[in-house]
């Protein structure tokens, strides 16, 4: 894809006035905001605050920013509920967060997703083998010139995984700032560096709604997911790549 040299290619811009059919419609008016929640924002309820209407997407405030902690990892844990079940086909995810050495916050690095999994935790998600896993793209391209005033849209797939969400949990384990293979399970209790806050604008999803209402679910978590259990053909290909 021109324009987007250095980093994955398992996403796709959308223009500012974006109505093609392939990537869905705005899920937006399909959540149920009385019932997000994140875990570990610096704020009550940043993380809400952040589905922002779509014609809202590229302003800097409100953002959700995780707990300022220089001795902790910076991750979020965005849970968000829908009033139906919908088909999700994309998602997107926009910091304003710079990527320097002198930035007080930095963008998300890696993103894992988990569809109709209740009442998850961080200290659940760190071992649990997610739906799908996102690598997104840095902060300088998601903000130049050639893509000014549009979004960064991630398919979602495998697509049959991504059919009847009813709840969709966002875990945001590490960001740019953060040396690589650190987040999640993996700490950085090995290395003498602060961890500098991880900080997203907005985050908004495409698809279709059902009309089917949402059911409430009972689930209990492995302490540490089997891959063998959780494997789907091709998601070696799209686990390591990213409304």
């Amino acid at each position: 894809m021109p324009g987007c040299d250095g980093h994955s290619h398992d996403h796709e811009h959308a223009e500012p006035d974006d109505t093609n059919a392939a990537l869905g419609a705005s899920l937006r008016p399909q959540i149920d905001l009385a019932g997000v929640q994140c875990l570990n924002e610096s704020r009550p309820n940043a993380g809400r605050d952040i589905l922002k209407f779509y014609e809202d997407r590229r302003s800097a405030t409100p953002s959700l920013t995780s707990q300022e902690d220089p001795d902790e990892d910076p991750e979020l844990l965005l849970i968000v509920p829908f009033s139906e079940a919908v088909g999700m086909k994309s998602l997107s995810v926009l910091s304003h967060a710079g990527s320097t050495a002198e930035s007080t916050t930095a963008a998300p690095r890696t993103l894992r997703v988990y569809v109709n999994r209740p009442n998850l935790d961080l200290d659940t998600v760190r071992d649990l083998e997610p739906t799908a896993t996102l690598n997104l793209v840095p902060p300088e391209h998601q903000w130049s010139d050639e893509h000014a005033g549009g979004t960064i849209d991630y398919p979602l797939r495998p697509a049959g995984r991504f059919q009847n969400v009813t709840e969709i949990a966002l875990y945001f384990c590490d960001n740019n700032l953060m040396p690589e293979g650190c987040g999640g399970s993996n700490d950085m209790d090995d290395t003498d560096e602060d961890r500098l806050p991880t900080e997203i604008t907005y985050v908004g999803f495409k698809g279709k709604g059902t009309n089917t209402k949402r059911q409430a679910v009972k689930a209990v978590y492995e302490t540490q997911g089997m891959k063998k259990d959780h494997q789907v053909p091709g998601s070696e290909y799209y686990g390591r790549a990213g409304l």
